[in-house]
């Protein structure tokens, strides 16, 4: 169902700040917290003394210690201490690759000796003062297979998402689909239309004028084994819409972090990156906030969508042009699972 060989988002760095953090990641039951040095550090969430789930405990000089009974574990998974104890002979519970990177924690829940951290994606706006980034997460109960095809078909904006960033121009605007290696491009372009209510307040806060026609465009890139990244924009009718100067635009890349968590349900790191007014720490929340209200709606219509699909197993889901993005994208899942598989037949 899903590739454990890459790097996931597990979690955000104050989800650790106050002590260790358990979530399940790919079907793996994981304790995430700050070891020695404040180095990341993640194992299984489970202790090899009665099996207590080790997230329940606390960490003491970079040790996590079980909250049980008090057993001390090392970030390799190695035990090292328990209080009148001997202990020094248990075998060790499973530990996993973390990384630490672009205000992210990334953990790779597959084989320890195929993790590169070099394979986590660059992310150009996270490194570069130029840009803001607000963002939050959310826990939502669907395959997360359901959330990549939502998020390559930008059609239902004009429904879902009628009150803010939806207008009709999206279902008449023609879609283009390509791919690129293991990564998915889906562009729309429009020309010469309305601004939606968020873009017409995008502009006036970037100090244009909101209430002319503006060029808008929607590209959408997912990237294996499920990150997409959108960018955004409108800029001032006839100024070169994608291409125009930043004089004349308003611009900014929608981030998409989808982790697995069982077959049903998915850690979804949302937000927005922008490259306009980027000291402006108000209009950061002021984004979020209501970036955070327009993910809401895609978590309730993709909840709903999951309870159906479980319902009526035996139904097949249809497939238009619109679906090309999200088609073409499980494609390469299938590629990676595929690939998954037969090397650990051949092991």
């Amino acid at each position: 169902m899903f590739p454990k060989n890459a790097w996931y988002v597990a979690c955000t760095p104050d989800e650790i700040a106050e002590g260790p953090l358990g979530r399940q990641i790919c079907g793996e039951k994981i304790v995430f917290y700050r070891g020695e040095g404040g180095k990341v550090a993640a194992v299984e969430d489970f202790c090899p003394h009665r099996g207590a789930p080790l997230s329940l405990g606390f960490v003491r000089d970079g040790k996590l210690v079980c909250g049980y009974h008090g057993l001390e574990m090392g970030c390799e998974g190695k035990t090292i201490a328990m209080p009148g104890q001997r202990v020094r002979g248990f075998p060790c519970i499973r530990s996993y690759p973390v990384e630490e990177r672009y205000g992210f924690i990334w953990v790779w829940p597959g084989a320890k000796d195929k993790a590169d951290p070099a394979a986590i994606h660059h992310l150009e706006w996270a490194d570069n003062p130029g840009w803001a980034y607000g963002g939050g997460l959310y826990h939502i109960h669907c395959d997360y297979r359901l959330m990549i095809d939502n998020l390559m078909d930008l059609t239902h904006e004009t429904y879902v998402h009628a009150s803010s960033i939806g207008q009709k121009e999206i279902d008449e605007a023609p879609v283009t689909t390509r791919v690129e290696g293991e990564q998915v491009v889906t562009s729309r372009f429009m020309d010469n239309v309305g601004a939606p209510p968020f873009w017409r307040a995008a502009l006036t806060w970037n100090g244009l004028d909101g209430d002319v026609p503006v060029d808008r465009w929607q590209i959408c890139r997912f990237s294996a084994p499920s990150h997409v990244m959108i960018e955004v924009g409108v800029a001032h009718a006839g100024k070169g819409g994608y291409r125009a100067d930043p004089a004349h635009k308003v611009s900014s890349v929608v981030v998409d972090f989808i982790t697995p968590e069982t077959e049903t349900s998915h850690w979804y790191f949302w937000g927005m990156a922008r490259n306009f007014q980027p000291e402006d720490a108000a209009l950061t929340a002021k984004i979020r906030e209501g970036q955070g209200k327009i993910f809401g709606e895609d978590r309730d219509m993709l909840e709903r969508q999951q309870q159906n699909i479980l319902r009526h197993p035996e139904r097949r889901l249809l497939m238009l042009n619109i679906d090309a993005g999200g088609v073409q994208s499980r494609r390469i899942i299938d590629t990676w699972l595929a690939r998954e598989g037969a090397a650990q037949e051949a092991a």
